[in-house]
């Protein structure tokens, strides 16, 4: 099973802090997993695609960052998050 968090203003406007979930074998992209999260939860709430489709969240796969394109098992360990700032 694939663990995935959301941190930050993500999980805020998630209203979910992490899940875990069986992935089909046609999701084997974070891109796929993006669009079946979307499918799955828009139907209750139609916030995920406006939070999860943006140029401003970020994706880490087993803790280093990834890209939409990347590749994923379904033992992996999965993160939505926003663009980190400092000073």
């Amino acid at each position: 099973m694939a663990t995935i968090h959301y941190f930050a203003s993500v999980r805020e406007k998630l209203g979910l802090s992490s899940e875990q979930l069986e992935l089909p074998s046609k999701v084997d992209t974070v891109s796929a997993l993006v669009d079946m999260l979307i499918e799955q939860h828009d139907k209750q709430d139609g916030n995920w695609e406006g939070v999860l489709k943006t140029s401003s969240v970020l994706v880490a796969v087993n803790q280093s960052i990834a890209k939409f394109s990347s590749p994923i098992k379904d033992t992996d360990d999965i993160a939505f998050f926003p663009p980190v700032t400092g000073g």
